[in-house]
This record gives structure tokens, sequence and C-alpha cells, in this order.
């Protein structure tokens, strides 16, 4: 068996899938598009952001780190 990658855009890729079928070739695809990270953690993380742009912020500075810690 072999392997051959093939890089192209969407139509070419539809094309290509289309003719492997044809000649019942197994074919395997990998969406580069995907993310790699959990899609409820990045909603999180994005929302986070977008509170912290709107200023909703706590400073750590040495009294709240006193009435953490009692340090």
């Amino acid at each position: 068996m072999e392997t051959i990658i093939i890089h192209t855009d969407t139509e070419k890729a539809k094309a290509l899938k289309q003719f492997l079928e044809a000649f019942q070739v197994d074919y395997q695809v990998d969406d580069q598009d995907k993310s790699p990270y959990n899609p409820e953690f990045v909603k999180k993380i994005l929302e986070r952001s977008k509170s912290a742009k709107e200023g909703n912020t706590v400073k750590y500075d040495d009294k709240l780190r006193k009435e953490l810690f009692g340090k």
C-alpha cells in the first residue's frame, strides 16, 4: 500500500474525492481547519476575554493578597 498526500483547495478536493470513489479507492480526509481544542473550552475563554475587555477584572495587589492569604 502507498500513501499519497495532496494539498489542494476545496473545489479540487471535491473532484479528487469523486475520482477516487469512482475507482473505489479508500481515502481519508484530514481537516486542517478543525481546531484541536474542545469547543466548550474555546467558548469559555472567548467569553472571559470579552468580559475582561469590558472591564470586568480584579486587580491582584497586596491588599487582595492579604485578604485572601492573611500575609
